[in-house]
Formats: structure tokens, C-alpha cells, sequence
């Protein structure tokens, strides 16, 4: 059996950096991320980005990856989420269920597994514990542990918000204090609100710090930074380049690439991509 550690450092073998393409959003969003870009819809349209575009893997869900397992295999690596949630409840207490299990994982040939964990959550604590079990048999069975770690739930809006510093910084902590191998957080924002707990009412920095004291929160741990909604090319690629030069480890942008058509896609995708080099 591979070593987690070995799978994970394939996931860096471009530049010391990974691009990872996720496609859970139709579980966790619904149709409206499909409604302005309805050849989205066809996780083919993702599978031929995330060839042409050479992603370094793509996340999928347990029905579409045991669709295209054969359409990927060998071309892309599959990260498989095990757990996830509609967003038709609110998310005054969020918890996401178990979609997979670890078997799932190893019968698609995954690389690793991605986890979605509420930190701040109501139900934390049953959070908490499903993770801890899934982490430890898929570290038995060599597969790294990606962790989407989400400040969200009543206490977290009560505090500021999910986009806070303080709320990304906790939840890139929890995330490696809980032994996640890499963790996917978004981009914080610099919003001034009174609610947001002492000191971090009082922080006063540039992006390009935010997102470095981001990363260090996370106790060394590789850090991937989301791309959220759709942006503009100029907003898209700003973003990337903040993070980038900021240290991160990589970036997981989805909506921001398959919303696009697949040129425009791939297109994009090179131009981070050369950032990534150091070429811009």
C-alpha cells in the first residue's frame, strides 16, 4: 500500500504547487450554479478542463466519480468527498453527513479524500467526531485527509461572520489540530465589524498578510485557497495571485473555471498556471 504522504506529494509534482478542480457544488448548492452555464451540467465538461488543463486532480462526489471512474482514471487524479449537505435547511446548525466511506475511496483509485467540517457549528461536536473516525481509517488505508474547514453556524455570525480573520484562522487551525493533511479555507475578508472578538477587532493588515497569517495558523500544513462565485478574468486572476505570492500551497477554484466555457477555461487556467511558474 502507497504511503498518505507519498499520494500527497503527487499532488504537488507542478511547480511545488496544486490546482485542484472541484465539482461537489451541485450537492451542496443546487441547480443555481448551473443555471447561467447549463453545459456545466455534464461532468464530462469538467473531466475534458480538467485534462487539457492538466489539473493536478478534480473532486467529485460518490455518483459521479463511480460514473466517470473510467473517463478520468489514469488522466486525473480523483479526490472522492465522503460527506456533504444540500443547502435547502439554514445553516444555523450545519453538519454534513457521510456520502462514502473509505472503501468507496479505494475502489475508485482515489488519492485522497475531502471532508467538509463546520467549525463554530452547533453540532461541532458531532462533526468533530465523524471526522476523527473517517481520518483515522483512511490514514490506515495510506490516503491523505483534505479538510474544507468552514467557520459557519449561529455563534460564527454572532462573531463577525464566516469571512473574518478570526473565523478563517480558527478553522485552518482546528483543521490541522485535527490532523487534516491539507486544508481548503477561503479567503478572508477585511470587513470591519464591532461583533468580531478582541484582538482580532483591532487587526489592521493588507490582504497579502491576512492570507499569510491564514497559513500560519495552520501549523504547517499545506493550505489551498477557494475561488467562491464567479468573478471576472481580472478579479479571478488577482485572487490567485494574492495567494500565490502570499504562500499558499495551492488553489481549489471551481465555479470560477467550469462556469466558463472550455476555452475560456483552459485558457484561465494556463494563465494561473504561469503565475504558479513564476512567470508573471
Amino acid at each position: 500500500m502507497e504511503p498518505k504522504d507519498v499520494k500527497l506529494k503527487k499532488l504537488f509534482q507542478t511547480y511545488g504547487k496544486t490546482l485542484i478542480l472541484p465539482y461537489d457544488q451541485g450537492l451542496e448548492h443546487g441547480p443555481k450554479d448551473f443555471f447561467h452555464a447549463r453545459f456545466a451540467e455534464n461532468p464530462m465538461h469538467i473531466i475534458e478542463i480538467a485534462k487539457k488543463a492538466k489539473f493536478n486532480a478534480v473532486v467529485f462526489h460518490v455518483g459521479n466519480a463511480r460514473r466517470h471512474f473510467k473517463d478520468i482514471y489514469g488522466n486525473v487524479p480523483l479526490i472522492l468527498k465522503v460527506n456533504g449537505k444540500t443547502s435547502i435547511p439554514d445553516d444555523d446548525e450545519p453538519l454534513s453527513p457521510l456520502t462514502a466511506s473509505i472503501d468507496d475511496a479505494l475502489q475508485l483509485s482515489a488519492i485522497a479524500i475531502g471532508y467538509t467540517l463546520y467549525v463554530g457549528s452547533p453540532r461541532q461536536d458531532e462533526d468533530i467526531e465523524q471526522f476523527s473516525e473517517i481520518r483515522e481509517e483512511a490514514h490506515r488505508c495510506g490516503l491523505p485527509v483534505i479538510v474544507w474547514s468552514y467557520p459557519r453556524g449561529k455563534d460564527i455570525d454572532e462573531q463577525g461572520g464566516k469571512n473574518t480573520p478570526y473565523a478563517i484562522e480558527y478553522a485552518a487551525r482546528v483543521a490541522a489540530e485535527l490532523g487534516a493533511d491539507m486544508v481548503k479555507v477561503n479567503v478572508p475578508s477585511l470587513k470591519k465589524d464591532p461583533r468580531i472578538p478582541a484582538p482580532y477587532n483591532d487587526l489592521n493588515v493588507e490582504m497579502d498578510e491576512a492570507i499569510r497569517r491564514v497559513i500560519g495558523a495552520a501549523c504547517g500544513i499545506p493550505v489551498i485557497f477557494a475561488g467562491g462565485e464567479m468573478a471576472s478574468d481580472d478579479e479571478l486572476l488577482q485572487k490567485a495571485a494574492l495567494c500565490i505570492k502570499a504562500g499558499a500551497s495551492g488553489l481549489i477554484f471551481g465555479r470560477n473555471i467550469w462556469q466558463r466555457p472550455l476555452d475560456k477555461a483552459v485558457e484561465i487556467t494556463r494563465k494561473i498556471r504561469d503565475m504558479m511558474k513564476g512567470r508573471v
